[in-house]
């Protein structure tokens, strides 16, 4: 009995060490793991995404998935990165010009019109707040000195933030298309994971479930998001509105956090409307900007959701959730989470369920 029981004991203390080490080398291999966690996200989603233009192009080359994924990496890196890098040397310029026309008193700024005085809630202080600055702008300048300066860090901190997210976009660009280049097996891979995570019956179902909720939401939320602010900022620009193209960015911007671009066109239509233009002008594209501005209620419904057995709202709940608590990378996980979820909860409620007076109900009316 001693021997057995020091045996068991001997058992017992090897597996309590062998689960310390398996225990010891995930948080490790985390600790290593985490700090590439966003860009590995980023770079899964965007696979997922894009496999489906891979596949196609890889058709078309005759079978070469490694050249199909490299030419969406080059597109995507020049469609994004040029622009970025162009946008962040024209905004430094300006910051520059604005620094030696401030030092120098030699920036200058016109004169307001006297209806924006009319607008509501802020008309008023506005307008002598930019007669102010139109008047003596160096006087305007020391005595705002510091909510301008608090305004200008802001204005930095926001453009360091997004041009980080923008270069953090492009290295899971890269990422994605080694992805691609190698999906096959990786879908295999996955396919293994969920087998074993769940069983080999619902993972084939847990895994198209998943593929099928990001692309959704990514045709459905920022897909729509792009659709909308490219519309608005060709409207915009057509509409003689300084600044469209920024404009259209913001567009976009509170288009895939899920704000209604009508935030954007009323200070447009607003700023429209002080001008000289005529008035049959200034009703017909504020007509075009309004109808422009609601787009994304006819295509949400269309796209958000689609092959998805989730509904739509499921869908659009779970990716505003997961906005909130994990910001942009959380949109996709959240809905994905929300749909697997919605599927396994309602297939376990809808399991047939064997009820007794029904059977015996059943029973008598056949035996009679």
């Amino acid at each position: 009995m001693a021997d057995e029981r020091d045996q068991q004991i001997e058992t017992i203390v090897e597996a309590l060490i062998r689960v310390g080490l398996v225990f010891f080398l995930l948080v490790a291999a985390w600790r290593v793991f985490e700090p590439f966690l966003g860009l590995m996200l980023w770079a899964l989603i965007l696979a997922v995404a894009l496999y489906p233009l891979h596949l196609k192009l890889e058709k078309m080359l005759g079978g070469k998935s490694s050249l199909a994924a490299t030419i969406i990496v080059l597109i995507g890196l020049v469609g994004i990165g040029w622009p970025t890098v162009e946008l962040a040397s024209s905004f430094a310029t300006h910051a520059q010009e604005l620094y030696e026309g401030l030092s120098e008193n030699t920036f200058t700024i016109a004169a307001p019109n006297d209806s924006v005085a009319q607008w509501p809630v802020v008309g008023e202080r506005l307008h002598a707040a930019w007669s102010a600055a139109a008047t003596d702008l160096p006087a305007f300048v020391a005595e705002h000195q510091q909510q301008l300066g608090d305004i200008t860090r802001k204005v930095l901190s926001v453009t360091a933030g997004t041009m980080g997210s923008i270069f953090l976009f492009l290295g899971a660009l890269i990422v994605a298309g080694i992805m691609m280049a190698y999906g096959e097996a990786a879908s295999s891979s996955i396919l293994n994971i969920l087998g074993r995570v769940s069983s080999p019956d619902s993972a084939v179902h847990l895994r198209s479930l998943s593929t099928a909720t990001i692309r959704s939401v990514a045709t459905g939320v920022i897909g729509v998001a792009f659709i909308q602010a490219l519309l608005l900022g060709v409207v915009y620009g057509f509409a003689g509105i300084p600044f469209a193209s920024v404009l259209a960015v913001v567009v976009l911007f509170v288009g895939i956090i899920q704000v209604p671009a009508t935030v954007v066109s009323i200070p447009v239509l607003a700023w429209l409307w002080t001008q000289d233009a005529a008035t049959t002008s200034n009703l017909i594209w504020t007509v075009v900007i309004l109808v422009a501005g609601l787009a994304d209620n006819v295509l949400k419904p269309l796209l958000l959701g689609r092959g998805v057995d989730a509904p739509m709202p499921v869908i659009l709940i779970g990716a505003l959730g997961g906005m909130v608590v994990k910001g942009m990378v959380g949109m996709f996980i959240g809905a994905v989470m929300l749909a697997v979820g919605y599927v396994v909860f309602m297939d376990w409620v809808n399991e047939k369920v064997d009820d007794p007076d029904l059977d015996a109900g059943g029973g008598e009316s056949g035996s009679g």
